[in-house]
């Protein structure tokens, strides 16, 4: 077989096209990926919508990738064909600019790869990525549940890790949508005392059972008081798109507590005085690695942590695609090849 389908955008706010192409060969450094499944993320939007800089179309999106390794590029080492393998947003870096020598790959100055953005993404039979963006994937999480976790549930999980919280801590995660309800359960599994956050109190028995100890009703309740009335939040991780919604809540940080930022949302006000006096601080957290992936997979099969997903056949991602925009999704919509 030489020809592989994928979903691309071919310019700005046009509709998907399902096309045929060539299957690539893996060029230096890089292996060949036949996926089974890649998850929808909200980011993919600035594909569909051309607004990140520099886009190049058309492009394939999709950066929560899965599948098998079925060819391998020169240069390449320590992995096999027929190998489980995940890629997430971060797709690569240059290895010598000031920020990598630092172990900073996140902030490659000059050759940062975004999967799906930058170069051709998941919503496809193949891919090519850089060894260096690949994530063992464990037998024990099938395709469609484990494509997720390489973004919504990195995100989360690797915010926690790094949030300065420790067993026992109060941690509140604002909104129990598609990031949330994984930081949830991360939370309650990291064994922090954890608060769930969002609108409505038919959202509390899903909370509670995903093992939030707590439930704030933003609708009827003040947050932030309420998160006082529990001695303060250590950490306030903010996975809901509205800044209105995250000043609510940034009143029931604790003394030297973190206000931790995910969701991509407008201008955020914030009292200067409140975080002086209490040593309070405000923090964007980017996803992470591949090993930071590997580290999420792995967490996520010792402890039980699962996303909660809609399945959609490749050649339906165009509606796919509408349901995760919609937000009616619960919780996340992934895309499976049938591979």
């Amino acid at each position: 077989m030489s020809k592989m389908r994928v979903v691309q955008v071919p310019r700005p706010n046009a509709p998907f096209e399902i096309v045929e192409r060539e299957i690539p060969e893996p060029p230096d450094g890089s292996v060949r990926i036949k996926i089974q499944a890649c998850g929808i993320c909200h980011s993919d939007s600035l594909v569909r919508e051309g607004t990140f800089p520099g886009i190049q179309y058309p492009r394939v999106p999709g950066h929560e990738v899965v599948g098998l390794i079925d060819a391998i590029g020169p240069g390449v080492s320590g992995w096999a064909r027929g190998q489980r393998v995940g890629v997430g947003w971060h797709g690569g870096h240059c290895g010598y600019c000031d920020s990598c020598r630092r172990g900073d790959f996140f902030a490659c100055q000059s050759a940062t790869v975004i999967t799906g953005i930058t170069r051709d993404g998941g919503y496809a039979d193949h891919m090519i990525a850089a060894a260096r963006a690949l994530a063992r994937l464990p037998e024990e999480l099938a395709a469609t549940e484990a494509a997720p976790l390489m973004c919504a549930g990195l995100t989360t999980f690797n915010a926690l890790r790094n949030s300065g919280a420790r067993a026992g801590d109060l941690v509140a995660v604002l909104g129990v949508g598609g990031l949330g309800h994984l930081g949830v359960q991360f939370a309650a599994k990291m064994g922090y005392r954890t608060v769930a956050i969002a609108r409505g109190k038919d959202k509390e028995p899903l909370a509670r059972k995903l093992g939030a100890g707590h439930y704030i009703d933003s609708r009827t309740q003040d947050p932030a008081a309420e998160l006082v009335k529990l001695g303060g939040a250590r950490v306030i991780l903010a996975t809901v798109t509205n800044a209105e919604a995250m000043g609510a809540a940034m009143g029931g940080l604790a003394a030297n507590g973190t206000f931790m930022i995910l969701g991509a949302a407008g201008p955020v006000e914030v009292s200067p005085g409140f975080l002086i006096t209490g040593r309070r601080s405000l923090m964007g957290w980017y996803s992470g690695t591949s090993i930071d992936s590997q580290d999420t997979l792995s967490f996520s099969v010792l402890t039980g942590v699962r996303s909660m997903n809609e399945v959609f056949p490749l050649e339906r991602a165009a509606e796919a695609y509408e349901r995760m925009m919609s937000g009616r999704a619960r919780f996340r919509v992934v895309l499976a090849t049938g591979h």
